[in-house]
C-alpha cells in the first residue's frame, strides 16, 4: 500500500494550484522559496517541470513536491574510474556513447507535516518508474541529481540506490573546476534505471 497512490494526487504545480493550497513547508528553506516563488518562472522558461502531490481529503495540502528537467551525463569528460562505475551495467555496444540521456531532480522536498511515513522513498520510487513507464516519451538511461553535500541529504539518495558519480569530493571539484579549497555544495549521484527493468 502506497500513501502517495491511494490518498494523494499528482499535479502539475502552476500559478492556480499554489494560489489555492497552503503553502509548502519543508525542513529547508532554499526549498520553500524555489516551490513557493521560482518553480512558476522556471516552468515558463522551460527550465523544469514542478510537480506536487496533493492529499485527496483536502486539496490545498501539497505532501510533496519536485522539479525534473531533461539533463544528461557527459561520459568522454569523466575520469576513468567515474565512467567504468557508470558504464557497469551498459551493454558493451553502447558503451562508446559520449553522452548518456538523464533526468535532473532539480529540486524535492516532502511537507514538514508528512516527514517520517516514509513518503521521501514513495516519491522517489515513484519517479523512478515514472521514466521507465511506456507512455514516457522520452528515452532515459539515468536520474541524477545534484544533491545538497550534507550527511542526511545524501543519506536519503544512498538509500534510494544513488551512487555518487565521483569517486572523492577532490576527484567532483577537479571535474567540476572547483578550486580545491572551495567547500562543495553538491554531491553529482546518479541512478541507473536499467537496474528496474532488467
Amino acid at each position: 500500500m502506497s500513501f502517495l497512490e491511494d490518498h494523494c494526487t499528482l499535479r502539475l504545480l502552476n500559478q492556480e494550484l499554489l494560489d489555492t493550497c497552503s503553502p509548502f513547508i519543508c525542513d529547508d528553506a532554499d526549498l520553500n522559496d524555489f516551490f513557493i516563488n521560482d518553480c512558476i518562472a522556471y516552468n515558463n522558461e522551460l527550465l523544469g517541470r514542478t510537480y506536487c502531490f496533493t492529499l485527496d481529503t483536502d486539496p490545498s495540502q501539497i505532501v510533496c513536491a519536485f522539479t525534473v528537467s531533461n539533463d544528461s551525463i557527459k561520459a568522454r569528460l569523466l575520469p576513468k574510474p567515474s565512467k567504468n562505475r557508470l558504464n557497469r551495467n551498459v551493454n558493451n555496444q553502447k558503451r562508446g556513447l559520449k553522452s548518456y540521456p538523464a533526468v535532473l531532480i532539480g529540486r524535492l522536498g516532502v511537507a514538514q507535516s508528512f516527514e517520517g511515513r516514509g513518503i521521501g522513498k514513495e516519491l522517489m520510487d515513484f519517479i523512478k518508474a515514472w521514466f521507465i513507464d511506456g507512455a514516457n516519451k522520452t528515452g532515459c538511461r539515468f536520474v541524477v541529481v545534484d544533491a545538497y553535500n550534507q550527511p542526511k541529504v545524501l543519506s536519503y539518495y544512498k538509500k534510494n540506490g544513488y551512487q555518487s558519480l565521483f569517486h572523492s569530493e577532490e576527484e567532483e571539484k577537479e571535474y567540476s573546476a572547483i578550486q580545491s579549497d572551495d567547500q562543495l555544495e553538491t554531491r553529482l549521484l546518479f541512478f541507473d534505471l536499467i537496474l528496474l527493468i532488467k
